[in-house]
C-alpha cells in the first residue's frame, strides 16, 4: 500500500516560503541541501513531508524548471525487497522508470504520471536514525542498483 510522503515544491524565494510553512503550517525545519538552495521540513511523521527548492529569477543549473510541483513521494513498502518488487510491477505494466536513486535516508525510483507529473516511489533506510542523526542531509545522492 502506498503512503503520501512528502511533496516538494520549485520555490521563487526560500527564506519566504520557508517562514510560510515554518510559521503558518508549524512544519519544523529540519535542515539545509543542495548549497542552502533547499529547506528541509517535517511535522515529525517521517523525515521529511516538504522540501522547498528555490529557483529564484536567475538562471542556473535550475534554469528551465516551473516555479510550484515538482513531484510527489510515495512510500512503497520498507525496504528493497518491496522497491524491488514495484520496480517489477512497474516493467511488467512497460512503465518507464526514468530514474533510480540511493537518497542514504531512502532509496527511490523515478517515472512520470499520464500528464508528466514527476513521482517518486521509495522506501526509507531502516538502518538510518533520521530521527537523531541528520547526517544524511549532507550525503550526496547516489546511483541506486536493484
Amino acid at each position: 500500500m502506498a503512503e503520501l510522503a512528502h511533496i516538494v515544491f520549485y520555490v521563487r524565494n526560500l527564506a519566504q516560503s520557508l517562514a510560510f510553512y515554518r510559521d503558518a503550517v508549524g512544519l519544523q525545519v529540519v535542515g539545509s541541501v543542495f548549497n542552502g538552495r533547499a529547506t528541509v521540513l517535517s511535522g515529525g511523521r517521517s523525515h521529511h513531508e516538504l522540501l522547498l527548492i528555490e529557483l529564484g529569477d536567475a538562471p542556473g543549473p535550475l534554469a528551465g524548471r516551473r516555479l510550484g510541483l515538482y513531484h510527489t513521494g510515495w512510500k512503497v513498502g520498507n525496504s528493497l525487497d518491496e522497491l524491488r518488487a514495484v520496480k517489477a510491477r512497474l516493467e511488467s505494466l512497460d512503465i518507464e522508470i526514468e530514474g533510480m536513486s540511493d537518497h542514504t535516508v531512502s532509496q527511490s525510483l523515478y517515472l512520470s504520471d499520464p500528464d508528466g507529473n514527476e513521482v517518486e516511489l521509495f522506501v526509507d533506510d531502516p538502518a538510518v536514525d533520521w530521527r537523531h542523526d541528520r547526517s544524511w542531509l549532507a550525503a550526496p545522492v547516489k546511483p541506486l542498483e536493484l
